[in-house]
């Protein structure tokens, strides 16, 4: 065991997860605040799932009904904030973060947009379109022209695509522009939980740009297939974006391999932060003395080792987490179930190759390189400002509205769940302040980097001493400012977090404290609490 029972308390990471445990209970038994309780938790989300449901074609006051929705789910999510906790530290930051992102997203698609007129996913036409009982009738018209029965097949088309008889179970076919299904009413939950869950838009009109667009086949048969139901989309190709898959196995492959090789970063990097008080969340304790004394008589290389690990143990806990995606709807559910949202291109990469960090610098970082997956709900609020009040969205000004209100709705999410950790965060002087300044780094950057181009500076130097000085730029920007969110995930307790149940290297004895081994998910991981009413009865975490 490295600490000893001289040192100050906390002696090991242990002790700070009991003395948290202990608090939440302290807190819950007092009433200071309720357990975070499913199902009770997603009424939120539910109520707008609802609302969705309900086909507000011909009906003004349910299409305007929709900010009531989105007011629904902001109350809710701000009484959660406020009340409600769980007791292990993950959840605990999840909870926060979840509410500003469920106020976020559902703003964004029926705030910003009108989700049931303004959307369409791509989907199979037989059996959901109704083309087969297009065919059956023209075998029966043996005089029908082509162009008659193109003529019909595009009617039928607009028709069956809102007003289909088959299920979700039944797709085949081609592909065509799938809009707001009237019936049956299982395609129509469908067509609605895939747009309140598919965050990055692969497969819908609204796709964001970090994704390339579907493959070129695709593109024929929506061009081919879906007459006049056409919606404002593209299908631009740049530098930037993640990888696209076409074929299953490749898919199934490359997502295995992230999750195992995740598996095993992250346990390597649990356990080498766990050595380290700082993780722990006491930020001005002085380093381990296992590290070479280079490191630990140097603040700033201190200062660079502490950021380096937190911003791995935070990519590569994404990375493994979405790699399960393809692994469950494309691999163990497969496309006879799930049809269009198992295919392969539906599940591009979430990391672009870094080589763009270091062509477009910040911008490239948060734009491209970084997972975009709030991108959508972040861009949504300034693109409708700028078409409400008329703006170019090409001028600076505009550009820089884009800029401020993507970061502060990033900093309000990411704040929201400092706010809801277990530990003593600071969730404006934290995680807003680090956004808000990644949008001041870019517009720096590109002002400097514009200024630079107009007097002609840098033409002649070579592309790496380029990419040398952005690489500069980038990492000394988050030298300065990434503390700023780092520090804030340590004091909150993010990292006392178990993400592995069984651990090598603490079974092989590398974990710093002898309550570590082999198996690392002891307790309750969830547990059932009974309240006074029913609707403070449910599971908790």
């Amino acid at each position: 065991m490295l600490f000893k029972s001289s040192d100050p308390w906390p002696h090991s990471h242990h002790d700070l997860i009991n003395h948290y445990h202990a608090q939440y209970d302290k807190a819950v038994a007092s009433g200071e605040y309720q357990p975070f309780l499913y199902p009770w938790g997603t009424i939120g989300a539910l109520v707008v799932i609802i609302y969705l449901l309900v086909p507000h074609q011909n009906r003004p006051w349910l299409k305007r009904s929709r900010y009531l929705a989105f007011a629904w789910m902001t109350g809710f999510a701000t009484y959660s904030n406020l009340y409600t906790r769980t007791r292990a530290v993950a959840p605990a930051l999840g909870i926060g973060l979840i509410n500003a992102w469920s106020v976020a997203w559902v703003g964004a698609i029926i705030v910003c947009n009108d989700a049931q007129t303004d959307f369409m996913r791509i989907e199979r036409m037989e059996g959901v379109f109704g083309s087969d009982r297009n065919q059956a009738k023209e075998k029966n018209r043996p005089n029908s022209s082509a162009e008659n029965a193109k003529e019909d097949t595009e009617h039928a088309t607009e028709e069956d695509v809102v007003n289909s008889s088959a299920g979700p179970r039944d797709r085949h076919g081609q592909f065509a522009w799938q809009p707001y299904p009237l019936r049956p009413f299982a395609e129509r939950l469908d067509w609605v939980l895939d747009i309140f869950c598919n965050f990055r838009g692969m497969g819908w009109n609204w796709r964001t740009s970090a994704l390339p667009p579907p493959p070129k086949f695709i593109q024929e048969q929506l061009h081919a297939n879906s007459g006049d139901v056409v919606p404002k989309h593209s299908y631009r190709i740049h530098d930037g974006q993640v990888k696209l898959y076409t074929d299953r196995k490749e898919l199934l492959r490359k997502n295995a391999w992230t999750f195992v090789k995740g598996y095993f970063i992250i346990d390597a990097l649990k356990t080498t932060m766990m050595w380290d008080p700082y993780f722990w969340g006491y930020v001005d304790r002085a380093p381990p003395t296992y590290l070479p004394s280079i490191l630990t008589n140097s603040p700033v290389l201190t200062h660079i080792y502490h950021l380096t690990l937190s911003m791995l143990a935070v990519k590569y806990a994404l990375q493994t987490i979405f790699s399960l995606g393809p692994l469950v709807f494309s691999g163990l559910l497969s496309p006879s179930l799930l049809g269009a949202r198992a295919e392969p291109w539906m599940y591009p990469e979430t990391w672009a190759p870094y080589s763009v960090v270091l062509n477009k610098g910040l911008a490239g970082w948060w734009g491209s390189w970084w997972h975009q997956t709030f991108r959508f709900a972040f861009q949504e609020p300034s693109r409708k400002l700028i078409e409400v009040f008329g703006m170019d969205k090409k001028s600076p000004a505009a550009k820089a509205l884009q800029l401020f209100i993507a970061f502060f709705l990033s900093g309000f999410v990411h704040g929201s769940g400092s706010w809801t950790c277990a530990g003593d965060t600071r969730p404006l002087r934290g995680p807003m302040a680090f956004f808000l300044l990644q949008a001041l780094g870019i517009f720096a950057e590109v002002t400097l980097t514009q200024a630079a181009k107009s007097a002609g500076l840098g033409r002649n130097l070579p592309g790496s001493l380029k990419q040398g000085f952005t690489f500069l730029y980038v990492h000394v920007w988050f030298y300065f400012t990434a503390h700023l969110l780092c520090d804030d995930f340590a004091r909150g307790g993010v990292w006392l977090f178990e993400p592995v149940p069984l651990s090598l290297f603490r079974g092989l004895g590398f974990g710093p404290d002898a309550r570590d081994g082999l198996w690392c998910w002891g307790g309750q991981l969830v547990r059932w609490h009974s309240g006074d009413t029913w609707w403070t009865t449910g599971i908790a975490f």
